[in-house]
């Protein structure tokens, strides 16, 4: 068999993928899976969930990615109060001029963290869903274009619901992925606590790639083969989500491209000119998981949308 290294044909995607995952691995630590599908997010051009317990270092992920590229980076505190104006921007009068200038909010950066988000009313949520779909936002009548790199990370608390505004099924099938952090081990967590007996170590991380760099390697994504046997199955994935036991609402096409293209990140990294059935099981829970509504009888007898794709993938035939 030829040897499937994007570095044979002169590609650097795999090695750029490193040095930033070797960067953000010195500040999270155990966390090696969940750097992986964070970068495969950043690159295919989707967008992130991380549902988590507080402490878990979701913001310090997000700022890691963001010092490790040198990109503008920006937190959105989602509170009940929070206004579209504040996330998007607003325009001034200026009496010296007697015009109107406007001043744009913190979605106009490269990395935004949106903490919270099931904090904030659905209007303001929206806003911000609505940016991220069309890479655009609308103010005072005037289309105005976000960032060419721009890659959002929202956290919600799945602990408290007092206060909270749940994200509807229809805007949580925007991000391209949704996982967990989860807690590191004890050995990990001992290292932690050695790390930041003087300074904590997100304030010695550099910048290790160019945004040039990060552009390249998110053009490479889209030259990573995926035969016609692989779109097929990836798609009889999704589709068997929509008649599984227990399923009230099946995930839709939008799942499907999101798979193939984190899955064309994945086989990047590893060096791969091709998507391999490895890399769309390695990622479709995390990609199809919260697209999925369970009906109320198999959520009250305790079946989960991530145990019924365990399931589908076990039933699927794999391409040879």
């Amino acid at each position: 068999m030829d040897n499937p290294s994007l570095e044979t044909g002169g590609l650097s995607g795999s090695k750029i993928y490193q040095r930033i995952y070797d960067n953000i691995q010195t500040v999270m630590k155990g966390q090696s899976a969940a750097i992986r599908k964070l970068l495969s997010a950043f690159v295919s051009g989707g967008h992130v969930l991380l549902e988590d317990y507080p402490g878990t270092v979701k913001t310090t992920f997000a700022k890691a990615l963001a010092l490790s590229i040198d990109a503008k980076f920006k937190r959105i505190q989602f509170t009940p109060d929070l206004l579209p104006s504040d996330i998007l921007g607003v325009s001034v009068f200026d009496q010296s001029d007697q015009s109107f200038h406007f001043h744009p909010g913190p979605i106009f950066a490269n990395i935004v963290l949106a903490d919270e988000i099931n904090r904030a009313s659905p209007r303001t949520q929206s806003a911000l869903l609505e940016a991220m779909a069309e890479a655009q936002v609308s103010i005072d009548g005037k289309m105005r274009q976000l960032e060419d790199l721009f890659f959002v990370i929202a956290t919600q608390n799945p602990v408290e619901s007092r206060g909270t505004y749940p994200l509807p099924e229809a805007q949580m099938d925007r991000f391209a992925l949704q996982f967990s952090l989860g807690y590191i081990s004890p050995e990990e967590e001992v290292a932690v606590l050695s790390d930041q007996m003087q300074r904590h170590p997100i304030d010695a991380i550099e910048p290790c790639v160019s945004m040039q760099e990060v552009v390249t390697l998110k053009q490479q994504v889209k030259q990573v083969r995926i035969s016609l046997e692989m779109k097929r199955y990836l798609v009889d994935i999704v589709n068997a989500t929509r008649s599984a036991a227990g399923v009230q609402l099946g995930a839709s096409p939008r799942a499907s491209l999101a798979l193939m293209k984190v899955a064309q990140a994945l086989a990047l990294f590893d060096g791969y000119e091709f998507v391999t059935p490895e890399h769309i099981q390695e990622i479709a829970v995390p990609v199809i998981a919260h697209r999925i509504v369970m009906d109320p009888q198999a959520r009250f007898s305790g079946n989960t949308a991530a145990s019924v794709l365990e399931e589908i993938l076990k039933s699927v035939t794999a391409p040879a």
